[in-house]
């Protein structure tokens, strides 16, 4: 997934940030990093905070993600 197929609003999970390559198909990754360094990162601020639905599902808004890969470019 590209960032040019985004769409404009909505919300991302890990998966289609970091990329999965055992998923079928594969989903390359928005910001190519592990699933630790990006939890390290979110902690350290450096990375956008999620948003909690439940215990176990997390999201990010789509414009952050958009905008912190303009801000590393």
């Amino acid at each position: 997934m590209s960032k040019d197929s985004l769409p404009e609003i909505g919300f991302l999970r890990l998966k289609q940030i970091i990329g999965d390559a055992k998923a079928h198909p594969k989903i390359p990754p928005l910001i190519p990093i592990s699933r630790s360094a990006w939890y390290a990162g979110i902690k350290s601020g450096r990375y956008p905070k999620p948003i909690k639905l439940s215990q176990r599902t997390a999201v990010w808004h789509l414009k952050d993600i958009i905008n912190f890969i303009e801000r590393t470019r």
